[in-house]
């Protein structure tokens, strides 16, 4: 044990003294998390909508007003013809056009039904898919109010029936994508920073010289190991830390669970990290060789985490993949203690396979590494 201190000893002052470390330990993570957080949402605002108006009545005004009202558009202009909305919508200048037909108001009052034109910017689909949503619901909406005005009109004493939803939004009431997003990026910083320094400061030790200084000592494979991967984990967990305190002081992330558990999980978890790390690291002889390989793994690990995209929307063979990813059960079980207040007996399955992942990952790096003596 006195040897394994003195490593982890000589480890951490290395590490405090390369002043090119420090920053993308400390400062880093802390942007990357203020600044995802923000920017990577799931909500489409500020649509640049247009509309082309060839009936020029009441009720075509009335229509332009509802997408007017709304937060999500932003109502530009109109245009004469569609020739010209489509090369406006070419150049980007808008992203929806609306065209109205000649006599839109009449058919609406005496055939009671409308065509309405509707073209929308689908190169990012996903996008398009909220967008259609949105204008579904206003043009529905414009439907009722002039259903209602036809019934007034007529006088008919019969009311129309109609059904009301009322929604109950578990977990997240206020839809913040904030509260989706902050405990996914937390996962991203944990996985990222310590796979990349655990997989370079091996390797460095390659590049300067000083590891085969190393192999020829006492010094077993064992605690070599052990010294060299224990304060990368005391680093992984202290970044949680600063990233739980950041999420609910910026970001105001609900923490139901027990923070306990989910310390209990992550020291797990680092230690699939690590040992992925030192596995990278015994096939590489530079640092770039180590980054370009762990980077090539975290970009995959993370697509395919359901971090940004469910993972239910993906191709089967890719939901059968995802089962070997060890981020995947990292992002499910910091949502679910954090946001759900899951207790131990409902991330169990995660748990058990981490620990797997865990013994496997190290238990091959261990393997692997060859120390001359």
């Amino acid at each position: 044990m006195k040897t394994i201190g003195f490593i982890i000893q000589k480890e951490f002052k290395q590490i405090f003294r390369n002043k090119g470390m420090l920053p993308i330990i400390f400062i880093l993570p802390i942007l990357q998390l203020v600044i995802l957080s923000n920017a990577a949402t799931y909500e489409v605002k500020n649509i640049k909508f247009a509309y082309i108006d060839y009936d020029h009545t009441s009720s075509s005004r009335a229509l332009v007003e509802k997408f007017n009202a709304s937060t999500f558009f932003n109502v530009l202009t109109d245009f004469p013809s569609q020739e010209i909305a489509s090369s406006a919508m070419l150049s980007g200048e808008v992203d929806v056009v609306l065209e109205m037909p000649t006599n839109f108001e009449r058919n609406l009052l005496k055939e009671k039904t409308a065509e309405l034109s509707i073209t929308i910017n689908a190169i990012d689909g996903a996008a398009a898919g909220v967008t259609s949503g949105y204008v579904n619901q206003i043009v529905q909406s414009f439907n009722k109010d002039v259903r209602m005005s036809i019934i007034d009109t007529s006088k008919k004493i019969v009311q129309p029936v109609t059904i009301e939803s009322i929604p109950s939004f578990w977990y997240n009431t206020t839809l913040d994508y904030k509260t989706f997003m902050v405990p996914g990026i937390l996962v991203l910083l944990v996985t990222m920073i310590t796979l990349f320094l655990s997989g370079m400061n091996i390797v460095r030790e390659k590049e300067i010289g000083t590891l085969e200084q190393i192999n020829v000592t006492p010094i077993r494979k064992s605690q070599f190991i052990i010294g060299k991967l224990f304060p990368f984990w005391i680093i992984g967990m202290g970044l949680l830390t600063i990233g739980l305190i950041l999420a609910k002081i910026i970001f105001n992330t609900p923490m139901l669970g027990s923070l306990l558990l989910l310390y209990g999980y992550t020291s797990i978890y680092i230690l699939v990290i690590l040992g992925m790390g030192l596995l990278i690291s015994n096939f590489t002889d530079t640092q770039q060789q180590a980054m370009f390989i762990a980077w090539f793994f975290v970009v995959i690990f993370i697509l395919m985490s359901g971090l940004f995209t469910p993972i239910e929307s993906m191709p089967k063979w890719a939901q059968i993949v995802t089962e070997f990813n060890p981020i995947k059960y990292f992002v499910e079980v910091v949502r679910m203690v954090l946001l759900k207040g899951s207790d131990i007996t409902n991330i169990l399955p995660q748990l058990l396979k981490t620990l797997l992942y865990a013994l496997i990952m190290n238990g091959l790096a261990v393997w692997s590494y060859k120390k001359v003596s």
